[in-house]
């Protein structure tokens, strides 16, 4: 391609990026940006939604004293509503609550500006060291001649057992330094600050495939294959981006448990070397949480593959579709028929006339003609039960024992027969006190006397009557007054 058209092409793709969120933001207020730095940092990607409008709300507060311009009517949840509005932030659901997090291009735009306004240098003996070791590989591993491969990796393996007589005989070099190795740790977390971004995009993609394949299920009349065709065919060119390579290299990570224990182990190491308490609490955090926040952010993605397969799977399955799909075919054709009809007059469309009666029966032998005589009147109603003014204020709940009358009533029940049983008291009280707490006070007071069973029969708080087996107590003693 030629100047001209390398710079076309490249001002149509600026034009794109013009209309993105991110470029947007670059027109926002600062206060924006500093708000969203703040807010939502490495060690908390997500902020609960009353969390937010309250920071924002203080933010606001903190403004307003100093004298800047803002709208006098809008308050923390305004801003993030207009915020969401602009793409500058997302609103999805976690844990069955709504959370604030940062768009693909906010999380993008705003590390650059972490780079820009940041006081550290982009070139150390750290990123050196990196930049050698990832050309010294990547020569070693695109090189087709397996003979100069075998070859560098003897060189290699020399090099390590130099190092490993070095160290057995003390002459080898000291550990870094603590401030490369800073920089070293810091350089770890720039490079797994690009990731969230990546997944973002990535599940940003799959969303909108969602949402195509829903649409498509609902007004397409193309057939299930073609839009099948596309959606797979949408999934692989997304696969294929280095978003897409970003996520299988994690997924393929994340499958791969040695991997896994030597990272984890790496990771526990540095964090208990010297320098790492040069590192800011953030930048520790950071690290520790470096595989659970990439697992989270990848199985958000797993959930969207999840559902865009049930999709596909209802796709598929749909009889409601497909008979949607012949309804349309058939009245476009009974149409195109209409249009073609050498004699007819052609209509724009067809108002059928209203169905002014809908009959069920078959035949006229069905047709009964209505008998009076035959009109059984229903049935009537009882009369509502009357309530006195003494059954209005009475507290409908079973009344309290009453020792007094039980020890009366088992003065008279051991009188004629001594070791009388509960049931034998329970018919000495009058029938005011023949309910359930009379009798778990006399079973209180009695002693086992036997195997054999004893029906007594009370009143419940309705006024009912119900019978309880008991088994045959002898009371004791009269319950303490």
């Amino acid at each position: 391609m030629s100047f001209i058209e390398n710079a076309v092409a490249r001002w149509a793709e600026l034009q794109r990026l013009q209309a993105s969120p991110g470029w947007k933001l670059t027109n926002a207020n600062a206060w924006v940006p500093a708000l969203f730095r703040e807010a939502f940092t490495r060690t908390r990607p997500r902020v609960p939604l009353d969390d937010f409008h309250a920071m924002t709300d203080s933010f606001l507060n903190r403004l307003r004293m100093d004298g800047v311009s803002l709208r006098e009517d809008w308050t923390g949840r305004n801003y993030a509503d207009d915020w969401v509005a602009r793409r500058f932030l997302a609103r999805p659901r976690a844990d069955g609550k709504f959370v604030y997090e940062l768009t693909e291009s906010s999380a993008r735009f705003l590390s650059y500006l972490d780079g820009y306004t940041s006081d550290k240098t982009s070139l150390n003996s750290s990123r050196l060291a990196t930049l050698l070791d990832r050309v010294e590989n990547l020569a070693q591993e695109s090189n087709p001649d397996p003979a100069a491969r075998i070859a560098v990796l003897k060189e290699e393996v020399a090099r390590r057992e130099e190092m490993i007589r070095a160290l057995e005989t003390g002459e080898a070099p000291p550990p870094l330094p603590e401030d490369t190795a800073v920089e070293a740790a810091r350089d770890i977390l720039d490079l797994a600050a690009a990731l969230p971004a990546d997944f973002k995009r990535m599940r940003d993609g799959l969303e909108k495939m969602l949402h195509n394949l829903r649409q498509e299920m609902v007004e397409s009349n193309a057939a299930k294959g073609l839009t099948m065709g596309e959606i797979l065919e949408a999934d692989k060119k997304l696969r294929s981006t280095a978003e897409g390579r970003t996520y299988e290299g994690f997924t393929a990570f994340l499958n791969d448990a040695d991997q896994q224990a030597r990272f984890r182990a790496a990771i526990a190491e540095v964090l208990e070397r010297d320098f790492a308490d040069n590192l800011s609490s953030e930048d520790r955090q950071s690290l520790y949480r470096l595989i659970s926040d990439m697992r989270d952010q990848a199985t958000e993605i797993h959930r969207i593959y999840g559902r865009l397969s049930e999709s596909m799977h209802t796709y598929v399955q749909s009889d409601e579709y497909r008979e949607s799909v012949q309804l349309r075919q058939l009245i476009r054709a009974a149409e195109a028929a209409i249009h073609k009809a050498p004699r007819g007059r052609r209509r724009a469309a067809v108002v059928p006339a209203p169905q002014l009666y809908g009959s069920g029966f078959e035949s006229l032998s069905m047709v009964r003609v209505y008998n009076p005589e035959d009109h059984a009147a229903p049935r009537t109603l009882p009369e509502p039960p009357q309530f006195t003014e003494a059954d209005i204020h009475r507290s409908v709940r079973t009344p309290r024992a009453d020792r007094r009358v039980l020890a009366d009533a088992v003065s008279r029940a051991t009188a004629k027969r001594p070791g009388a049983t509960v049931a034998q008291v329970f018919e000495q009280l009058p029938p005011e006190h023949r309910h359930l707490n009379s009798i778990r006070a006399l079973l209180a007071g009695g002693s086992a006397a036997g195997d054999t069973l004893e029906s007594v029969t009370f009143t419940q708080i309705d006024g009912s009557e119900r019978t309880a087996l008991l088994p045959a107590v002898a009371v004791a003693k009269a319950p303490e007054k």
